[in-house]
């Protein structure tokens, strides 16, 4: 007979009630997604933040921009001077020019010292060519005297002989009384004589010889001395020619010094590489001295293509293909984001997945890196007022699952499910590789 409380069957009643949405509500579709935090920057590396650097040492002298001046490219932002105790003379240029000139006229000087001995080589060709003839012909001409006398010595040789025979009858027919002492002694007389040219024949003979041998013996020489002379200009000249290529390197040297000078005092000023905000100096005062290569100051360009990188799990990025939509929340624009229903998220913006690394970020604790652009037919105008390095929020978009089975995927640990595989690599990559 007795009755329940009516404020309990009232609770009862809410809690049943309640119960039914619930076990409802784990039937509605949910969008699978993959979140990740990042920051805004530039798709191009051209358009992100950079810091220019000093080509060289030097020390501040001066300061033309401050920092959130916009510059265009080609302003000078600031001077420095060198620091280098080679490059102190304010005269170094025209002291290098003088070099250059001079070496220049010691190269002409030796070039025309090399002409002289290619002309002296030539003349002494010339000369030994006429010489050798000349003597040639000395040496025809000897020869042939040779051969002269040769046939008078025979000659006289014969007539010696006959004057000898004829002497010797005389004196049979003088023993014999047909002749008479007279007539012996003139055949006495012509042997004599016959003897006489006979031996003036040989002498001259032998002279002749030995005129040849002279005449044979001075062709020798004088194609000896002519090719020594030859020899030695020809020495003379290549040595000339290894001079003038070592000349002509040290002009080379001369002129790459003269040129780096020149350049080097063009880096006394660093100016803009392309229209921007200048964001910070990293070097202040005047009179600090800054090392090659070190930043000096930093700029960012006007208008920067916008992109987002956000940081994924390395188990997550199988999941993620290029054309991929991701809805992002930025910091410092009010959101309310609902994950597994986008469409009615309120303060998000869309993008689509541009850029996957194929590499770890080394400090992003593993992690993977993508770029995502704005997306232009869903959402994808981002605030004019977004600055690179603000903080990003964004949702990787996937399939549509049932909620209770989003919850029990994310109480067993697995990997969100896909209808099929996504693309191993960009599309136009693999244009490119096929």
């Amino acid at each position: 007979m007795l009755q329940s409380p009516r404020a309990g069957r009232v609770l009862a009643k809410w809690l049943g009630g309640i119960g039914i949405f619930l076990f409802l509500v784990l039937f509605l579709p949910w969008q699978q997604n993959i979140n990740a935090t990042g920051e805004v920057t530039a798709l191009s590396p051209e358009n992100r933040p950079q810091t220019i650097q000093s080509a060289i040492p030097g020390q501040i002298t001066n300061w033309l921009v401050s920092e959130g001046e916009y510059v265009q490219q080609g302003d000078t932002i600031l001077t420095i001077r060198d620091v280098k105790d080679k490059f102190f003379d304010p005269q170094l240029l025209t002291r290098l020019q003088e070099q250059i000139e001079a070496k220049e006229a010691s190269i002409q000087a030796k070039e025309q010292k090399a002409e002289a001995l290619e002309r002296q080589i030539t003349a002494l060709r010339d000369a030994l060519r006429l010489k050798l003839k000349q003597a040639r012909n000395k040496v025809r001409q000897s020869e042939l005297k040779v051969i002269s006398d040769s046939t008078d010595f025979l000659a006289e040789k014969v007539n010696a002989n006959i004057a000898d025979n004829q002497f010797e009858r005389q004196q049979v027919l003088y023993d014999e009384g047909l002749k008479s002492l007279t007539e012996l002694q003139q055949k006495e007389q012509k042997a004599q004589q016959a003897q006489a040219k006979l031996i003036s024949s040989e002498n001259k003979f032998y002279a002749t010889q030995n005129e040849l041998y002279n005449s044979q013996i001075e062709l020798n020489s004088i194609e000896a001395d002519y090719l020594e002379k030859i020899s030695k200009a020809e020495s003379d000249l290549s040595l000339t020619r290894a001079e003038l290529a070592e000349a002509a390197g040290s002009l080379i040297k001369q002129r790459n010094e003269y040129s780096n000078v020149e350049e080097r005092l063009d880096r006394y000023s660093i100016i803009a590489p392309q229209d921007g905000f200048v964001v910070k100096a990293l070097k202040t005062g005047i009179g600090e001295t800054i090392k090659e290569g070190e930043g000096v100051v930093t700029v960012m360009p006007r208008n920067p293509d916008k992109a987002v990188e956000l940081y994924v799990k390395p188990m997550d990025v199988p999941l993620l293909e290029v054309g991929r939509h991701v809805r992002l929340e930025f910091d410092g624009w009010p959101a309310l984001q609902f994950s597994g229903w986008p469409n009615v998220a309120v303060g998000t913006f869309g993008g689509i997945v541009q850029v996957i690394d194929y590499v770890e970020t080394d400090n992003k604790a593993g992690k993977y890196r993508i770029l995502v652009t704005p997306d232009p037919g869903n959402d994808g105008d981002w605030p004019e007022q977004l600055r690179l390095g603000s903080g990003v929020k964004g949702f990787a978009m996937l399939n549509d699952v049932p909620l209770w089975y989003e919850l029990w995927r994310l109480y067993n640990g697995f990997p969100p499910s896909l209808e099929e595989e996504p693309g191993a690599m960009p599309s136009d990559v693999k244009t490119a590789s096929k």
